[in-house]
């Protein structure tokens, strides 16, 4: 198929044309030298044969949505949008380096990278959907990279408000990396679906091809469809991918949104997880927060973690905007600690002049005292982390539900857990156990291989201490 000629770049007053970068349907993007400040940018044009009045509302709805999420730093920055003077609408956007379209076909992506990269673009699309916008079109090729590296999520050309989306609207599709449920027109879109493309895109850097393409088969749209309605992803055949992290895109790609993730944030979380159990330091999820709740940087860091990932201080960490001040070190320094100086004329050097024995038998009562005081402190905290322990109640009368093609619900009574109480849940199929995972909800879905025994245990973690866990639960599942 024969591909179009780009369009004339537009004259744009304070900028310079460079060359053409890509094209597509409906808009060029090309490489401009903005004159002040002296910088590269990519401007993208809308083509003049599909410019109307709803493209025009479509093209200042993506200026405004990426003008809003642009603060986020796994998201590409619009710097301005206006219209050229023959009448064509233009985005001036942050200049990158590549794409990730070609990169995961021509080579093997290193697992920490893709987890990285899953991890920080998760970050955005919670970010979008927290702000109210589901950006349905989640692909490899909308992952871009800064020139340090950096994954940048793009083109909300697409993109809808969470509660003003209609069942009529058309949406552009692209068929490899969209939900079953949005290929058979049952929804336009929604944060399940988000999810669904979210993972496939994972799965797409892992295994250097889309989830239901057959490498050398037949890969029509249609063929895609099919698959995608009604089959299984396949194994992504890399011996460096945990068996753990397959089975976390497995679920993430089920073909019932409701036996998803609930959000792109616990899909994120399971992912921290599988770095926790590479022995990865853990990256932090970039969720903006509300100004009231804003602590320390170093709280916010920590907070972006599932868990500490070490006891040291952890080393910074390269990244594409530094929130932290250059004098954060001295921020969180000790207020009032005073350091023993050497020399003769330090006061804390010299002697007390004259220590009586009635000083020196103060001094004795005083360390005792203080002795008595530590053991005391520690035999409250056992007796505090023991009861915290036995409050915790315990999951039983664990349930299975068998379903076509490999799917086990699990379910179980709420046992009296408290608000911020998470299920704590470990599925192991064929004697192989998955990372565990931390949920709400009093369910659980298996996408297990038909025929294969999966048996599920659940725990109650309370402030993340976790309770004693239940007995295990073991079904067979079924073919399809």
């Amino acid at each position: 198929m024969a591909r179009r000629l780009p369009s004339q770049p537009p004259v744009l007053p304070g900028f310079s044309y460079v060359h053409v970068l890509g094209s597509g349907g409906f808009a060029d993007v090309f490489l401009y030298e903005q004159n002040m400040p002296r910088r590269q940018v990519a401007v993208k044009v809308m083509l003049s044969e599909v410019v109307n009045d709803q493209v025009r509302q479509m093209f200042q709805a993506e200026a405004n949505l990426m003008a809003q999420l642009s603060t986020h730093p796994s998201i590409l920055t619009v710097y301005q949008a206006s219209v050229s003077s023959d009448g064509r609408p233009y985005l001036v956007m942050e200049l990158c380096s590549s794409s990730l379209s070609e990169r995961y076909r021509r080579e093997p992506i290193p697992v920490p990278e893709v987890l990285r990269i899953a991890v920080k673009i998760g970050s955005a699309v919670e970010t979008a959907h927290r702000a109210g916008v589901l950006h349905r079109d989640i692909k490899p090729s909308n992952i871009l990279q800064t020139a340090y590296g950096h994954p940048v999520l793009s083109d909300f050309g697409i993109a809808s408000t969470l509660g003003g989306q209609k069942d009529e609207d058309s949406v552009g599709l692209s068929i490899p990396w969209s939900a079953p449920e949005v290929l058979l027109d049952e929804t336009p879109g929604s944060v399940a679906s988000e999810v669904w493309s979210l993972a496939a895109t994972v799965y797409s850097l892992l295994a250097g091809r889309s989830p239901f393409e057959v490498p050398g088969g037949a890969n029509s749209s249609s063929d895609l469809m099919g698959r995608i309605a009604r089959a299984k992803p396949q194994p992504i055949g890399r011996p460096d991918v945990p068996a753990s992290l397959e089975a976390v895109l497995r679920r993430a790609m089920s073909k019932r949104p409701e036996h998803r993730p609930a959000s792109a944030l616990e899909l994120v979380r399971e992912l921290q997880l599988i770095e926790s159990e590479l022995g990865l330091p853990q990256t932090a999820a970039e969720i903006a927060m509300d100004d009231w709740a804003l602590g320390t940087v170093a709280d916010q860091e920590e907070r972006t973690r599932l868990r500490p990932v070490s006891s040291g201080a952890a080393a910074p960490k390269p990244g594409r905007r530094r929130r932290r001040p250059a004098a954060a070190a001295e921020q969180y320094a000790p207020v009032g600690t005073v350091r023993e100086r050497s020399g003769p004329d330090s006061p804390f050097s010299r002697s007390s002049p004259e220590a009586g024995p009635g000083m020196r038998r103060v001094t004795w009562l005083l360390a005792g005292a203080a002795a008595l005081v530590t053991v005391l402190g520690v035999i409250v905290l056992v007796v505090l982390v023991r009861a915290l322990g036995e409050g915790i109640p315990t999951v039983s009368d664990i349930r299975a539900e068998l379903g076509d093609a490999g799917l086990v619900e699990f379910s179980w009574r709420d046992p009296g857990i408290l608000e911020g109480d998470r299920y704590q849940i470990t599925v192991t199929e064929d004697g192989i156990a998955s990372t565990p995972a931390l949920q709400e909800a009093a369910r659980f879905v298996v996408d297990a291989d038909p025929g294969s025994t999966v048996c599920l245990t659940v725990s109650v973690n309370r402030n993340g201490t976790t309770g004693p866990a239940s007995a295990q639960k073991c079904v067979d599942a079924v073919g399809g």
